[in-house]
């Protein structure tokens, strides 16, 4: 069990701006410097953004997953929790409706866990009351899509291997002030300087996907914290003999909820072979 609770983010953000309205030029010259930083060296803030959600140390997660499917378009969309200093979280998954408007699936529960991903109401035979555990180093993508929804520190992980990057300008997301960063990391690069527990699954979608090349769209708040994250992976479809593009969104917001995650007993957890659906 994991157990964190630390301040809003949004706290020390209001108290920063009470101190700049009663100091005159706060907002001007300090804004002005923030954004000739970003400007100058985007790829250093970019592969500086998981460092400001370890010191965030938690938020609330909403995930979506795009990918083309027989010629249409599906979405699969998760929301949840995650704690980014012990790298456990946890994702309430819905799959997209079929197209007479029912969804044909229950939402599955997904628990985030270092080198692994737990799920229920996942796999055709699996009883109610069992989970799946997946080691995510063994997935040929690290578990950067099978779960579908990618872990939200592994994302902001991949930013580690930023190789190039532009400043695109400032805008809102969610109400929220943010700077957009538009460019491509390199997971091979990402794996080397991700953390110990997120290495091996970077290491194995460097292998796994068709391209190590991963193309972002990044919106960090003025505390350099990731708000939104949009990255396009492309893997090899071996039935239709193509390269398919996956569009994964991660949205942060709520810093510094607390966030309990109980991660299944051994006994929950089933051992049986897990049927295609």
């Amino acid at each position: 069990m994991t157990k964190r609770r630390q301040a809003s983010g949004a706290v020390v953000l209001a108290a920063g701006l009470l101190l700049c309205a009663g100091a005159s030029g706060c907002s001007g010259r300090g804004m002005a410097a923030e954004e000739a930083r970003a400007a100058d060296d985007p790829v250093h803030t970019l592969r500086q953004a998981p460092d400001a959600l370890l010191r965030a140390g938690s938020s609330q997660a909403r995930t979506s997953m795009e990918m083309a499917a027989g010629g249409t378009r599906v979405t699969i969309r998760g929301e949840g929790a995650y704690d980014f200093r012990t790298q456990h979280g946890q994702l309430t998954v819905i799959l997209p409706q079929d197209p007479a408007g029912a969804s044909g699936h229950p939402p599955i529960v997904e628990l985030l866990a270092p080198g692994a991903l737990y799920m229920k109401n996942r796999g055709a035979g699996v009883p109610a009351d069992k989970w799946v555990r997946v080691a995510t180093a063994t997935l040929s993508d690290g578990n950067l899509v099978t779960g579908g929804a990618t872990d939200p520190f592994a994302a902001a992980e991949v930013l580690r291997g930023t190789r190039t990057a532009r400043y695109v300008g400032r805008t809102q997301v969610a109400g929220v002030a943010v700077r957009h960063f538009r460019g491509t990391a390199d997971l091979v690069l990402a794996a080397d300087g991700a953390s110990a527990d997120g290495r091996g699954a970077l290491r194995a979608a460097a292998k796994g996907f068709a391209t190590a090349e991963v193309p972002f769209d990044a919106y960090l708040d003025d505390q350099g914290r990731v708000r939104k994250l949009r990255q396009s992976y492309a893997f090899v479809n071996a039935r239709r003999k193509g390269t398919v593009e996956v569009f994964s969104t991660t949205l942060l917001y709520a810093f510094g909820t607390k966030v309990t995650v109980t991660l299944p007993r051994e006994k929950d957890i089933f051992t049986g072979r897990v049927a295609e659906e």
